[in-house]
Parts: C-alpha cells; structure tokens; sequence
C-alpha cells in the first residue's frame, strides 16, 4: 500500500501535498513514511543517526510522526557549481560528479532508490512518494530516477498535482497526461489542483472539464494558505515573507549559499533581508554570514564584491556579526586548504576571531547536537541549553579564544563577534528571543516576544497543515486509492471524521 505524488511543475507543491497526507494518514492509524529518491538541493538536515537528507524528508518524517532516516531520501545531489555536484548516497557522502557522469549511473542509483524504498516498506503499512520537477519531462525518460523509473518500477497508484495559481492548469494536468509513457498514465488515479485563490464554487466547471478530459477524478482544490515550511533550495529566498519590525538583520546572500533554513524561525519575529554582497551593511541591527557549499569561493566572493570591507564596516561600527558553519569559517584568521575545495593554499579569513580552519578529505562531520552557550556574550548568556545540528568540512581550531558554547565555536573578547558550527540556532526560539531583546535593548526598544509564533517542527504545525487539505481534499477516495480500493473499516472511519471536520 503505497501512493505517488507527481508534479506538474517545479514548486506545484508536491512537498507540502506530501506532508499533508503523510499527517493525515497518520492521523488515520496508518504506519506512514516519506520517500523521495533523487532530492537536489543545499538545504539538508542530519537525522539522529548522523545521516544527511534533504529537509523536505525530514520535514515528512515528522509529520509523519516517524523519525527521518537516510532510506527516506537515498540519493541527494548538492550543487557546487560548473555543473558539478555532491552525492550524498544513503546518508553519506559519495562522490563529487559532473552531470553528465551523474547520468552513466543511472542503473546503480535506480537499485539503491529501489532498495532504500523497500526496506522502508518491509517497516510500514504505507510509503508517500514524492516526485521531483515535472513529471513529464520526456528528455529524461530514460534517466528519470526520482519520477517516470520509479513509477515503471513499482507500478503504484500516482497523484497529480497542478499549481492554478500560475495560470494554464488545464495544460498543465491534460499535457502532463498525455506526454506521460502509457504505463505511468495508466496509474494516475487523482488530481490535486493546489494554490486556489478566492471562492472555490467558481472551479465547479473547472473540475467537471478536467474529469471529462482526462477520464481521472478531481481528488480536491486545495486553497492557497500560508503556513510555512522549511525551504527546499534557494529559489525560495525570493518568495519570502519577513516580519516588519523595528529591527534589521542582513543574511549575506552568499552565491553558494546552504540551509538558510536556519534563519526561518527568526523570520517570524523580525525583519531579515537576504543582501548580495558588496551591499552597505550599516543599517542593519546585525550582520549573518550563513553557511555555503563551497567555503574557499564564497570567502574569495566576498573580497572581490566588496562584501568582506562592508562586513569589516559593520564591524567597527559596533554592529554585530554571527557566523554559522561556513561562516564561521569566513569570518576567522585564515583557511587553510589542504587539496578539499581548491588547491593547497592558505586563504585569509576576515579576521574577525582568532581561529584557523583547516580542510582535509577525509574529515566530514555529520551529528545532532545540543550545546549550551558560555555567558561571556550578551547575546550568548540570554539563551540557555540550544538544540541543532552539524554539517561541515574542517577542523576548527580556536587557540587562545573564548568558546562560544561549550566545546565549541568561538567569540570575540566584546561578545559582539561568535560563530559556531551549529546549524538550526535560531531555529531555537530562545535564541531568538535572546538575539532580538539584545537587540532591541540596544536600540533603546522594548522587545515584546510573539509567543504565537511556532518553531518550523512544531507537531501543531503539521496539524495545521493537514486541516487545511482535509477541509478541500477527498480522503476517503484517497485511502481507497492508496490501498487499492479497499481501506480498513478503521481508516475509513477515521478518514469521514476528519474530512467531516
């Protein structure tokens, strides 16, 4: 008993579409898990277990009230840029490769796609499957591992999802059908328009032409609503939506910027600005350089745009600055790279802490952690015991400087410069609130918290989620679809009390 959720389009929303279900299969009695078998993306999350994955899996997995795991997502591809990326292979860093490298081992990735699918199926009564882009891209057919392979494969029942608020719906869900391979057509048994603005009664029509075009049921017309979940990739940095307070946080929008997703929660709580680099940074309340994928050329990015002087100006200006992972790399004495990144060479840090990073091949560090903050910052001394994770390349060493937390990171002798290696800091709504009653104080403001803001993993999020779709979406037909016609007497009255809702 497994579903697919196909995409019209990039960004339709297939991950969301797949949250949703996962919550509400769960909430149904099923054993749910999230699958996706190629990911690409910069936003990745380290499971308990010390694997990497992509957010969106995770994310699922949560909602799915299961913890995330590498078979979730057995294949994620991590750009670095010149049509090269990284593969993380079931949790793992595999090797770097160009696309068209990437393409000569379709079969081998395929087997490990299918293998990963299986034994999360041996685990639970039911697999959500997510797909990637556009479903119906026939120039990939024959390499196409996260859509058209896997449906060929595992011949299971499929959800189309269309996106009406970019225009064009009945292209894209009638083209998509009839450009899909005749063995995928056939198991497409559900449409999901997403993203409806306005009255629904008005798609009346909408639907019964969709039905009668396509011989496929319209499963609902899911409206467009704002709740939020961690991004994806970096298209989505021009899509967001920032609180307007009376405090200014620039992220330095580095060309190969990663898990900005840690900056989300801050979001809800006041105005964050992701600025390209050379952009003038005084009026800003604080300075975050963030993490990047390539630490050695976003480093040289910053000297040659200017945004390395800014910075400094900030600096000197009394402004404060955090570094996160590759960030906190930039912002220290030097780097000195072994062969990893770039040739061997030592590379000038900004000098803004006393630390030297050091990059090897085989030092790759993967773990969640919980650290507690040393109370020589202000800022740091607010916080209390913080909860994240690790994903970086190097050693960082700190000689004779103060830590930040305990065991790691660093910051300067004012407490106004730290940096740690930590990702999902503020994503801890005590850092959060530390940070910005600093801030604010700073500022001769009063910080007032808005205690309904929710964390990004918030169970009561996933709820959220899940109601929305279960006050437009045909549940009952969607379990019968997903076990084949025939859903236990407990699910299907599970699933008319929640669609009833």
């Amino acid at each position: 008993m497994s579903l697919m959720i196909l995409g019209t389009a990039s960004h339709v929303g297939k991950s969301i579409t797949t949250t949703a279900i996962c919550r509400i299969l769960s909430n149904c009695g099923y054993r749910v898990a999230p699958f996706k078998s190629q990911n690409m993306g910069l936003n990745s999350y380290v499971t308990p277990s010390g694997d990497e994955i992509g957010i969106a899996q995770a994310v699922q997995a949560l909602a799915a009230r299961v913890m995330p795991s590498a078979e979730m997502n057995p294949i994620l591809l991590k750009p670095k840029g010149d049509g090269e990326s990284q593969i993380i292979l079931l949790g793992k860093p595999f090797r770097d490769v160009q696309i068209r490298e990437y393409y000569t081992q379709t079969s081998y990735l395929l087997s490990i796609a299918l293998r990963a699918f299986w034994t999360l199926q041996d685990a639970h009564e039911m697999i959500v499957i997510e797909g990637a882009g556009g479903a119906a891209e026939c120039n990939l057919y024959d390499r196409d591992i996260a859509n058209i392979l896997l449906a060929q494969n595992l011949s299971l029942p499929i959800i189309l999802v269309a996106d009406i608020e970019r225009g064009g719906v009945f292209a894209q869900v009638l083209g998509t059908l009839m450009l899909l391979p005749d063995d995928v057509r056939q198991n497409v048994k559900g449409i999901i328009i997403n993203k409806f603005r306005g009255d629904e009664r008005l798609f009346e029509d909408g639907k019964k032409i969709l039905e009668e075009k396509s011989g496929i049921p319209v499963l609902g017309v899911i409206p467009y609503f704002d709740i939020r979940l961690p991004s994806e990739d970096s298209l989505s940095i021009n899509d967001k939506i920032t609180k307007n307070t009376g405090i200014r946080i620039a992220v330095i929008y580095l060309p190969k910027i990663s898990n900005f997703t840690d900056f989300e929660l801050l979001e809800q709580h006041a105005r964050v600005e992701y600025v390209k680099p050379g952009t003038p940074l005084l009026a800003f309340d604080c300075i975050i350089i963030p993490s990047t994928k390539n630490t050695i050329d976003d480093l040289q990015h910053l000297y040659d745009s200017g945004g390395a002087k800014q910075i400094c100006a900030a600096r000197d200006a009394g402004i404060p600055i955090i570094g996160i992972c590759g960030g906190y790399q930039m912002i220290g004495d030097k780097i000195v790279d072994l062969g990893h990144e770039s040739p061997k060479e030592t590379y000038q840090g900004l000098g803004l802490l006393n630390i030297t990073t050091t990059f090897s091949d085989c030092e790759h560090t993967t773990v969640q952690v919980t650290r507690t903050p040393l109370s020589h910052s202000p800022i740091l001394q607010r916080m209390g015991p913080v909860s994240g994770y690790e994903i970086h390349t190097g050693e960082t060493s700190v000689g004779h400087s103060r830590r930040a937390f305990e065991g790691e990171g660093a910051v300067s002798d004012d407490g106004q410069v730290f940096g740690t290696h930590m990702h999902g800091l503020f994503l801890n709504i005590t850092a959060v609130h530390a940070l910005l009653s600093y801030l604010s104080e700073k500022k001769g403001a009063e910080y007032i918290p808005d205690v309904s803001a929710r964390t990004l993993y918030d169970d009561a999020v996933y709820e959220d989620i899940a109601r929305q779709y279960e006050m437009s979406l045909d549940i009952p037909t969607l379990i019968a679809i997903a076990t084949g016609g025939v859903a236990d007497a407990k699910s299907r009255a599970s699933a008319n009390d929640v669609h009833d809702t």
